[in-house]
C-alpha cells in the first residue's frame, strides 16, 4: 500500500509571477494527510483558503486559474506540477500575492524548495485512481486527450504548434527521478504572433526571456539555448501533471495527449474526478475490522455524555492515540429530518461538525490522564461542506490529531461517504473537568 507524503518542513521562494507582473513570496508547508493541496492567500483579510480542485478552476487561458469566493489565484499549474511530480500528496501553499512566482518559466525553482523542505512519508494511505476502460475528451481546437489503464502512470504528448510548427513527441513514465531531471527545468514557451495579443488581455505583464521562450518562424528566442531538442513538449507533459493534479488523486494510468492545453487538461481532470465518484458509489463498503482499537456503542457511552438524539458516532472501526475513524449509519428516522428539509432530507452541516468533533472526542478522552472528563466545542476552522448527507449513507468520520495540549485539542477531521469527502474542518476543542 503507498502512503501519503508531505513536507519535512517549510521554504520559501520569492520571484516575479508571470502575467500580473508583481513581486510575490510563496511559502510550501507540510500539510497532515487527506489534506491535498490547498492555497493561502495571507495578503487578503481572513487569509482565505483556496483548494487546488477541478471544482475551482474558472479560466484556463495560458494559465489555470482557481477561484473560491472572492479570492483568486492565477498560474497555479507549475507549483501543483512540481508537488505531484516528486509525489507530495499533502500541502500548504502560502502566498502574499495572487500567483506564484515563475521563476524561469520551468518547474526547478518549485523542485528545490520541496527539496530543501525534504519529503516524508505519513501513516495514511494514497488516495489513487486508476481507470478499467479509457476516459477520452476532444475540444472543437482539435485537443485529444485520453487517459487509459495503466499500473504506472505514463504520458504520452503530442506537441503541434501553428501551421504544424515545432512539432514534437515524448513517451514517458513519470516517477519523481525522471520528473527532477528530465521535465521540471522544460520552459514555457509562447509563439512571437500570440504576445501582442496576451498583452493586450493584460497578460504576461511579468514575461521577458528570461522566463519564457519565445517561438518565432522556424527559430526561438530566448536568453539560453534550449535545454532539451523538444523541450516545448516537455513542458507540455510538465502542465499536464500539474493540472491533472487539481483531481485530488494520485492517477495510476497512460495519458495520451495530442496539442494539449490548460482548457483540455481541466477537461479530462473533471472527467477522472466524475468516473472516480460512478466507481465509488458503487464498491461494496468494506466490513468493519474487528480488533482492539474498535469500539461498540457501549463503550462509546461509556466515555462520551451525550445520548439520543445527540450522540453522532454509531462505531470506531480504528482507533490510537494520533486519531480515529468513526461512523455514523443515516436513516430516514433521524430526529432532525422532521424540520430540516422534511421533503428533501439532508443532515445538516452542523451536525456533521459535531460528528467530527465527537470523535476527535474519543480519542483525546482514552489518553488516561483524561479519564473522567468532557471536552468543550470551542471553534471551527477551513469548515467544508461539498457534498449533501441523505438517509442511506454510511459516514465515514476520519480524525487527525493536530495537538493535545494539558487543556486543548486541536484536530483535522473529515466526513466520507462512498470514498468521497462531504465535509471538512479544523476544530479546537477545550478538556475539563465534568
Amino acid at each position: 500500500m503507498e502512503k501519503q507524503r508531505t513536507l519535512a518542513t517549510s521554504a520559501s521562494l520569492t520571484g516575479t509571477s508571470l502575467h500580473t507582473g508583481e513581486q510575490v513570496t510563496l511559502t510550501l508547508h507540510p500539510a497532515p494527510p487527506g489534506h491535498g493541496y490547498k492555497f493561502r492567500r495571507k495578503d487578503l483579510p481572513d487569509e482565505p483558503l483556496i483548494e487546488a480542485h477541478v471544482s475551482h478552476v474558472r479560466t484556463v487561458e495560458r494559465a489555470t486559474t482557481l477561484v473560491e469566493g472572492n479570492a483568486k489565484i492565477h498560474t497555479v499549474e507549475h507549483v501543483l506540477s512540481a508537488l505531484a511530480g516528486l509525489g507530495v500528496d499533502n500541502a500548504l501553499i502560502e502566498m502574499d500575492a495572487n500567483e506564484p512566482p515563475i521563476g524561469d518559466g520551468s518547474a526547478a525553482a518549485y523542485v528545490q524548495t520541496i527539496k530543501q523542505a525534504g519529503i516524508v512519508v505519513q501513516d495514511a494511505a494514497r488516495v489513487t485512481f486508476a481507470p478499467t476502460e479509457p476516459i477520452h475528451i476532444e475540444t472543437k481546437d482539435g485537443s485529444l486527450l485520453t487517459i487509459i489503464p495503466d499500473d504506472k502512470f505514463r504520458i504520452s504528448c503530442t506537441q503541434v504548434g501553428p501551421d504544424g510548427r515545432f512539432t514534437q513527441y515524448l513517451s514517458c513514465e513519470i516517477t519523481p527521478e525522471y520528473y527532477e531531471k528530465e521535465i521540471a527545468p522544460a520552459r514555457t514557451f509562447v509563439f512571437y504572433e500570440d504576445v501582442k495579443p496576451l498583452m493586450d488581455k493584460g497578460l504576461i505583464r511579468g514575461g521577458s526571456l528570461e522566463n519564457a521562450i519565445v517561438a518565432r518562424g522556424e527559430s526561438v528566442l530566448s536568453k539560453e539555448p534550449l535545454r532539451f531538442p523538444d523541450e516545448f513538449v516537455r513542458h507540455k507533459i510538465l502542465d499536464i501533471v500539474g493540472d491533472l493534479a487539481l483531481a485530488g488523486r494520485r492517477l495510476k494510468g497512460h495519458i495520451i495527449a495530442v496539442k494539449p492545453g490548460h482548457g483540455p487538461n481541466a477537461e479530462l481532470s473533471r472527467a477522472i474526478v466524475k468516473r472516480s465518484s460512478e466507481i465509488s458509489a458503487t464498491v461494496p463498503r468494506a466490513p468493519m475490522p474487528a480488533g482492539t482499537g474498535v469500539l461498540d456503542i457501549n463503550q462509546i457511552m461509556a466515555i462520551l455524555p451525550h445520548r439520543y438524539p445527540f450522540l453522532l458516532i454509531d462505531r470506531i472501526i480504528e482507533v490510537d492515540e494520533k486519531g480515529c475513524i468513526g461512523t455514523k449509519s443515516v436513516t430516514i428516522n433521524e430526529p432532525f429530518f422532521q424540520g430540516h428539509f422534511p421533503n428533501h432530507p439532508v443532515m445538516p452541516g452542523v451536525l456533521q461538525i459535531e460528528a467530527m468533533a465527537q470523535a476527535a472526542s474519543i480519542v483525546v478522552m482514552r489518553i488516561p490522564e483524561n479519564h473522567g472528563k468532557i471536552g468543550y466545542f470551542m471553534s471551527a476552522d477551513e469548515v467544508k461542506f461539498r457534498k449533501p448527507v441523505v438517509p442511506g449513507d454510511t459516514i465515514f468520520i476520519h480524525v487527525n490529531m493536530l495537538s493535545v495540549k494539558k487543556r486543548l485539542g486541536k484536530a483535522a477531521c473529515k466526513c466520507l461517504v462512498n470514498g468521497e469527502v462531504v465535509s471538512e474542518g479544523v476544530l479546537l476543542f477545550g478538556i475539563v473537568d465534568k
